[in-house]
């Protein structure tokens, strides 16, 4: 993959990816997700419990957004620090963002200690990042406008030109769109927008 360049792209991971690391008996699952919002992080929390419903602890770390604004780790039990931290540290470590890495652990009979279960989760998780494909992802914004059918040609003219990705769109007498525009075109594109007469932007 090649270096990132551009302050609007980021790394997040193609598709679920797994790893594990054992140690004194212990085994360490890992299971390294993309995700986009934290309502899929529930539900995939959920899954990996219920699946994995007899494992001792369920840490876990994720990142969401081009900056990684959104995060969150946790031990699930684990004493303060030990699990979802090195898990968080290894996002970090990787730069990735919009991905969810669980470690599941059956313990082993024998306790690791605390550095022993930094290890181990920093670890398992490094596993199931280096068994992935990095990937390049552009960060884009939405934004949301409405027009009159006779501005149609005007408005598919632009769409064209700065290709964002559209995740709505209504033709009726009154048409509205809500498309996802890269960062470094926004404002030129809301600019565009607002100099055709009929188009009203709603939300950007």
């Amino acid at each position: 993959m090649s270096e990132i360049n551009s302050s609007d792209t980021y790394k997040s991971i193609s598709k679920p990816s797994t790893g594990i690391y054992k140690e004194l008996g212990s085994k360490f699952l890992s299971f390294a997700f993309p995700v986009s919002s934290e309502e899929e992080i529930k539900d995939l929390l959920a899954e990996i419990r219920k699946s994995h419903f007899d494992a001792r602890h369920h840490c876990y770390a994720y990142r969401l957004g081009a900056s990684g604004e959104l995060w969150r780790a946790n031990d699930d039990g684990e004493p303060s620090s030990s699990g979802g931290k090195p898990i968080l540290g290894q996002l970090l470590s990787y730069g990735l963002s919009d991905i969810l890495i669980i470690v599941v652990r059956y313990f082993g009979g024998t306790k690791l200690g605390v550095p022993g279960l930094i290890r181990a989760y920093r670890s398992a998780a490094a596993d199931s990042i280096e068994n992935g494909e990095v990937i390049e992802k552009i960060a884009g914004d939405d934004v949301t406008f409405t027009f009159g059918y006779l501005q149609m040609n005007d408005v598919m003219k632009l769409t064209r030109e700065f290709a964002p990705l559209v995740k709505e769109q209504n033709f009726d007498n009154l048409c509205r769109m809500k498309v996802n525009i890269r960062l470094r075109d926004k404002l030129r594109f809301i600019d565009a927008l607002s100099a055709t007469d009929g188009v009203s932007l709603e939300d950007y």
